[in-house]
């Protein structure tokens, strides 16, 4: 597996856990992370738009036949 696989999974594991917060644990963060959560509230459409940005990069790397 190349370094760029590597980096694409981690971001896809990011982008989905991102989502995953945003729609089931934004109270949570919100809670536990004040500082950060003041500073990156937790927006749906900002981490839709991660996740969708994640998955065209796969897509082209899928393409090249780097994954």
């Amino acid at each position: 597996m190349s370094i760029e696989g590597i980096i694409f999974y981690l971001l896809l594991i990011d982008s989905v856990s991102a989502n995953l917060l945003v729609l089931f644990g934004s109270d949570w963060y919100a809670k536990h992370f004040r500082l950060f959560s003041r500073l990156f509230p937790p927006a749906e459409g900002w981490a839709l738009y991660y996740l969708v940005l994640v998955l065209w990069i796969g897509a082209l790397l899928l393409r090249l036949n780097l994954l």
